[in-house]
């Protein structure tokens, strides 16, 4: 990561020319055949049902990510970046599910579109493929995918110890006694920071920063592959924030973990994520290495996040704001999804989704205009 990058420096540069390949068009991101990756995520789709039919949270989404590479997934509330990561978990509600494409882990597929049933006995066979599902990702999740949950107090129950809570966990994958489980999570309290001795405290007599420490040493008890850390820093003021996360980077450096970082903060990607994915109303906009995204954005809504947070180094600017709202995404708009709030825009967005248009190695973006906005011949006024 460049110096921009870790003076955490979110000022968009002023495009040079630019070279784009010039058979960039695809209708999917590719992958390097010869590469092993932990996670595949490809044409992922997860719907939602409601009454008013079906809000598309995820629709064709993908991405992969290497061992011990962390990768930032950002946007405004209600992008899908939650239910990206409680898909790979699976973790997703009742009305939840997952309408097309598929996620592997280490090679092998966790999670695809569930069989359609109907007919005779119909609970019953949704209660058997419920628990068949179950049994598959139960030596799989928090043992080999842990996640930070959004909300620790949430996410902690609030009448066990937060070392019952632990010990649970690490006896649920391993064979270990109580003492020796308890012992452990004393360590991983030590390990984040945190006296061993409040192990046996309950969670409501914690900080708001104690408690994300502690939930990241639940999340750390099994010695994971893959951490999923959900707005690891939300409702924490600014100095905690650093503080936790420069915690979460010592510890992923030192256990080499991969980890997805979810946020709306693009500050917190630039300190902490290898690459990042920005997405909008469900859709993918733009995925590539961060350096590369953050110095030559090439998706609209890419630049009107990066525009809309100070820059902390350099000339002094107005902070530019993205007009209108995320749109309905039980009926979203035809064509491209941000086309309504694009300053951008022309007919063609009204009307076809755009194309995903690879602009250098790993650099993608969907946009019909990505080349000449990559190349600085397209800029907003």
């Amino acid at each position: 990561m460049d110096e921009a990058m870790e003076n955490n420096e979110l000022e968009v540069v002023e495009n040079e020319p630019l070279e784009v390949p010039s058979e960039s068009h695809s209708d999917v991101i590719t992958y390097d055949e010869n590469e092993e990756y932990l996670l595949e995520v490809n044409h992922l789709k997860v719907y939602f049902d409601v009454l008013g039919g079906e809000v598309k949270a995820v629709d064709d989404v993908s991405f992969a990510l290497k061992a011990g590479e962390t990768m930032g997934i950002v946007g405004e509330s209600g992008c899908g970046k939650t239910t990206t990561a409680f898909s790979i978990n699976r973790l997703l509600p009742d009305n939840g599910h997952i309408k097309g494409g598929y996620i592997k882990y280490k090679g092998k597929k966790i999670a695809e579109p569930d069989p359609e049933i109907t007919g005779l006995m119909k609970d019953r066979k949704k209660r058997k493929l419920y628990k068949e599902k179950e049994a598959m990702m139960a030596p799989i999740r928090w043992k080999e995918i842990a996640m930070i949950f959004q909300s620790a107090m949430n996410a902690f129950n609030p009448v066990h110890t937060i070392g019952a809570q632990i010990v649970e966990a690490i006896q649920a994958h391993e064979d270990v006694s109580e003492d020796e489980a308890m012992e452990r999570a004393r360590n991983l309290f030590k390990m984040v920071g945190l006296p061993p001795e409040r192990v046996t405290g309950y969670p409501h007599e914690f900080s708001g920063g104690m408690r994300q420490r502690a939930m990241i040493a639940m999340a750390l008890a099994c010695n994971p592959s893959l951490l999923i850390a959900d707005e690891p820093t939300t409702a924490l003021d600014v100095i905690m924030q650093d503080r936790i996360l420069a915690e979460i980077k010592r510890l992923q450096k030192k256990f080499g973990i991969s980890m997805i970082i979810i946020t709306h903060d693009v500050s917190v990607v630039a300190e902490t994520a290898d690459k990042i994915m920005v997405m909008y109303a469900g859709k993918m906009m733009e995925y590539g290495n961060i350096s590369e995204v953050f110095h030559h954005p090439a998706h609209p809504y890419t630049i009107g996040l990066l525009g809309s947070f100070p820059s902390i180094k350099g000339e002094k600017k107005k902070l530019k704001s993205i007009p209108g709202s995320p749109p309905d995404l039980v009926n979203p708009p035809k064509g491209c999804r941000f086309h309504p709030r694009c300053k951008l825009a022309k007919p063609i967005c009204m009307e076809e989704e755009p194309p995903i248009v690879e602009l250098s190695d790993g650099h993608w973006a969907a946009c019909h205009f990505a080349r000449e906005i990559y190349s600085g011949e397209l800029k907003e006024e």
